[in-house]
């Protein structure tokens, strides 16, 4: 299947916070308003500012759930009506190992991810006699500008617990999410696919 792709990054064509609900349904009908219509919505924003529960602020906790949660909300909310008149019609949120397993020191982090594996879950039970798919990929320890400043010994300890012994890389994440938008991921929905290298066996 044939993509054409909008970026929402700091990189791509369209940028702004995700945790505005008028950014995002400015994102959507911008992409509408390029290709017609609208198939496919991954939701791959996310940030972390961690701290020990009793050391976390309101902010901390507040801003990490605002771009990991309540952004995927608003732009599934916005995006649905589109994507319900798709003949194929894909939703794939961007989870992480820490939603499923947790971790310490990312109460926000994995409050919001786990949350965003529960909306994927839910939605996928509300649209899918309209053959619409929602799925979640939960990354485990990815190179990317979000690991990279993490200090060596941290690194060290996540990767002894990794059972492939490395990290990932963002193209195997790319793979799984372009399986699961693919025509031969059409009767999978509901699902939690986990890129991990074994972290959370």
């Amino acid at each position: 299947m044939g993509l054409e792709v909008v970026g929402v990054s700091r990189n791509g064509e369209i940028s702004g916070d995700c945790s505005d609900p008028e950014v995002c349904k400015n994102w959507v009908a911008q992409a509408v308003e390029r290709f017609g219509r609208l198939d496919v919505l991954v939701n791959n924003a996310g940030v972390t500012s961690d701290a020990l529960l009793m050391r976390m602020s309101d902010e901390q906790f507040n801003a990490v759930l605002g771009v990991n949660l309540y952004g995927p909300f608003y732009l599934c909310r916005a995006a649905l009506k589109h994507i319900l008149k798709s003949p194929a019609g894909r939703i794939v949120n961007i989870a992480s190992v820490a939603g499923i397993a947790g971790n310490a020191g990312q109460c926000n982090y994995a409050a919001s991810k786990a949350g965003l594996i529960g909306l994927t879950k839910s939605l996928a039970k509300e649209v899918g006699k309209r053959g619409v798919t929602v799925n979640a990929v939960a990354p485990g320890w990815i190179g990317t500008d979000m690991t990279e400043n993490v200090p060596e010994d941290a690194k060290k300890r996540v990767l002894e617990r990794v059972t492939l012994a490395r990290a990932g890389k963002p193209e195997e994440v790319a793979a799984a999410v372009g399986f699961l938008v693919s025509e031969q991921a059409a009767y999978i929905t509901g699902q939690v696919l986990s890129v991990d290298g074994g972290l959370a066996l």
